[in-house]
């Protein structure tokens, strides 16, 4: 018995001074030092996924730890929205969110199952995916400068749009277009993303937005006409397609917006370590060549720059969608 008893003294004695010799606590090492989660609110394969699955890889070199996607779609993005929330604000668990989700779903959904101003803490917008608004071969219009004249002669409901569902990004941006170019169309929402450009392919649906990634090559196949394009500059990917702005409706603009947060609470070095590695990871040319291949615009800012543009963004869709009455199902 005082064998055992010797024998358990020291090695408990062993084991304090091992841990005052190097075994740190967890929350005193220095961050990182264990794999970081990126959360995707998104299913993969979308411009949303492949651009995080892009930043993870190069994130990881800056940061010196493996940066792991974790899709959790579903709810349009506030499903992962929540798991976010409720993560440890520890820098090990980060958001790659979109404007859909961010300024968007909290002017969609009565209740969310966090708070989506005080829920997170930017690191930096990402990207600006453009969006083209497309027609099927059947639309006579080659630009959208000819689609005004075609469309305000069959409305309200004589013309078709697709989009990836109630209060989705497409559907706002056309709303969005409808009310500052004062034409109506009928909305034909789907159940995602791809099954809504199907529609515009087979002719169920006349027109639509498309994110340009999605758009390029179906256009070039022939099976859809890009007419305009949403961002304020043109496609680098396709320079000759007019901006919706230029064709006619001044001051127009829409994009899905990729950005990356944490949890509130995370420590402003943490947050300033993020954004450092993501400021990185975006001059990188390797990184910047796959982004633009998407037809993406590389964006990157301060923390305190993206606050600044939520406000903006969200009021800018609050307003639309309260405007128009929008609402999800």
């Amino acid at each position: 018995m005082h064998a055992l008893s010797r024998r358990s003294v020291l090695s408990s004695l062993g084991a304090v001074a091992a841990v005052a010799a190097g075994g740190r606590p967890a929350a005193a090492q220095p961050y990182p030092s264990r794999p970081i989660k990126m959360i995707v609110p998104w299913p993969p394969g979308g411009v949303t996924d492949v651009t995080g699955r892009i930043l993870a890889q190069r994130l990881g070199v800056e940061l010196g730890q493996a940066v792991v996607v974790e899709n959790r779609p579903g709810a349009a993005g506030t499903i992962g929205h929540a798991v976010a929330a409720q993560a440890e604000p520890d820098g090990y668990t980060l958001l790659l969110a979109t404007n859909s989700t961010y300024a968007m779903a909290p002017h969609l959904f009565e209740r969310l199952a966090y708070d989506s101003a005080k829920a997170f803490d930017p690191i930096g917008l990402v990207i600006r995916s453009p969006q083209v608004f497309c027609a099927h071969p059947d639309v006579p219009a080659k630009t959208f400068a000819d689609f005004l004249p075609y469309v305000r002669a069959r409305q309200p409901d004589g013309v078709l749009f697709e989009s990836s569902g109630p209060g989705s990004s497409s559907h706002l941006a056309t709303e969005l277009l409808m009310a500052m170019a004062s034409f109506r169309m009928l909305h034909v929402p789907y159940r995602g993303g791809g099954p809504a450009v199907q529609a515009l392919v087979s002719g169920e649906v006349s027109v639509g937005f498309v994110d340009a990634v999605v758009a390029l090559p179906i256009a070039e196949g022939g099976k859809i006409r890009m007419l305009g394009v949403s961002t304020a500059e043109r496609l680098p990917l396709a320079p000759n397609v007019p901006t919706i702005a230029e064709s006619g409706v001044p001051g127009f603009e829409s994009s899905t917006d990729v950005a990356l947060m944490v949890p509130a609470g995370t420590s402003a070095a943490v947050v300033q370590q993020v954004s450092a590695a993501l400021l990185s990871t975006l001059k990188d040319s390797h990184v910047r060549d796959l982004l633009t291949k998407q037809g993406a615009i590389i964006a990157g800012g301060s923390p305190a720059q993206f606050a600044t543009y939520v406000t903006r963004e969200s009021d800018k869709w609050g307003g639309i969608i309260r405007a128009r009455g929008i609402k999800t199902q």
